[in-house]
């Protein structure tokens, strides 16, 4: 299914779909060389919003879950990606060990799990599911939506200390599906002789927003050279605040002077564009965290003086109750897409450097300036499949589906080089490259 496209049919991001779409040569093969230089991460999703003005990018995640609310019809391409992804690490593989995160009752959550576990069986790997969970010690069954089972398991080190795996069960990669939210645990630190993916420096015990951010504003800035294009067009502005601490008012006035500055050049941005009817706003997130946790939409810089307890403890607190330590400041980048009149966001997912589908997030109580990853979001798988994600280079800008989501397969593996770059960066053992 289409959303209906309500800005999106003239300006300026029909003139990037025709650059996008006329510089396809170019940038496959940008990427292809980008890729001799460079590891993806082993999977990711990418958040997009299409404002009609710009398609950018608004969050990056390294562990991504909702792989069950793909298409069907992308299993096929989603097993070739991730064979191609094991045979890096492991060419000889056989048994994958696939850790959950820790709330694997969650209905939805489950189903994710479980088609994780289909795809990389029909890539020829036996996979059993390892829990973080202290309190699984002996093999535990959950139950699924459908009625079928899954089971997980305690997690044990081998006898000389330098494996982990299960009990008779020696696993060649070791696959996290848990973010690392509430830390890194002991099993996990000092594996030898396994491929553990993603690394634990992508977990959000040590990552951070900001250097996924400024790899992005590198990778934009040579993508905009390469198909000549303004940068901004695919790439939000943002700012960051160290030592946040919202308690204080000093920590709120520092907090309102970066939102102040950076609306500041979000306005410039507009004017530039011709675009003075435009309101300015700004998402604060914390530096590091998932699930849509601690994210505020502010329009107005006067809005932090008078935030709530409620609003503050949201960005002091997130995830697994870890305490932030740093906010990051994002242009906000409205979604003019709808399915029904309900306001809807691109997600694209991806295994290795392959585009293998993705869905809109579709939630009918929020605006179009605000997060959607809340309770009540639906999702409406994208239509990549039978070839849609081929672009149809005889169509019209903003007439062929296939073209969109070519374009927002582009833009996603944008921050998927970004992330690319990030972990390079961050590695504490960057040797490994």
């Amino acid at each position: 299914m289409v959303p209906h496209l309500v800005t999106a049919q003239n300006g300026p991001l029909l003139d990037l779909e025709k650059k996008i779409l006329d510089s396809t040569p170019a940038i496959e093969r940008w990427f292809r060389l980008e890729w001799q230089e460079h590891t993806p991460p082993f999977y990711c999703s990418v958040d997009l919003r299409n404002a009609g003005y710009k398609l950018a990018p608004v969050d990056t995640n390294l562990f991504p879950g909702g792989f069950n609310n793909l298409a069907t019809e992308m299993l096929p391409l989603s097993v070739q990606a991730a064979m191609a992804a094991i045979d890096k690490y492991c060419p000889d593989a056989r048994n994958l060990l696939l850790v959950p995160e820790v709330h694997t009752r969650n209905p939805s959550y489950l189903q994710n799990v479980a088609r994780l576990m289909q795809i990389f069986r029909q890539t020829g790997l036996h996979v059993r599911l390892g829990s973080l969970d202290p309190d699984v010690t002996e093999p535990t069954p959950l139950a699924l939506p459908d009625g079928n089972m899954l089971v997980v398991e305690p997690m044990v080190r081998s006898p000389n200390g330098r494996r982990v795996g299960l009990k008779d069960f020696d696993p060649c990669t070791i696959l996290l599906n848990n973010d690392l939210s509430a830390g890194i645990p002991d099993i996990l630190q000092n594996i030898h002789e396994q491929s553990l993916l993603p690394p634990l420096h992508a977990g959000w015990a040590i990552r951070r927003k900001r250097n996924h951010l400024v790899a992005y504003d590198e990778v934009a800035k040579k993508f905009g050279k390469l198909i000549d294009v303004d940068p901004w067009l695919v790439n939000p502005l943002h700012a960051q605040l160290d030592d946040a601490n919202l308690s204080e008012a000093q920590g709120r006035e520092a907090l309102a002077d970066q939102v102040a500055a950076l609306m500041s050049k979000i306005k410039k941005k507009y004017k530039e564009y011709g675009m003075r009817d435009q309101k300015p706003w700004v998402i604060v997130k914390p530096d590091a965290g998932t699930y849509g946790m601690g994210v505020l939409t502010i329009k107005d810089a006067s809005e932090i003086k008078d935030l709530s307890a409620q609003q503050l403890g949201r960005l002091s607190v997130i995830k697994d109750g870890v305490q932030v330590s740093g906010l990051v400041v994002q242009e906000g980048v409205p979604t003019h897409e709808n399915i029904d009149g309900a306001v809807a966001e691109p997600v694209v997912y991806m295994v290795d450097r392959y585009v293998i589908g993705g869905f809109y997030r579709v939630h009918a109580e929020r605006g179009i300036d605000q997060n959607l990853k809340a309770p009540g979001a639906q999702f409406v798988p994208l239509a990549f499949a039978q070839q849609h994600a081929v672009p149809d280079l005889k169509a019209k800008p903003g007439t062929a589906a296939p073209n969109r989501f070519y374009v927002y397969g582009v833009v996603a593996r944008l921050g998927l080089l970004a992330a690319s770059w990030e972990l390079e960066r961050t590695d504490p053992n960057p040797e490994v490259y």
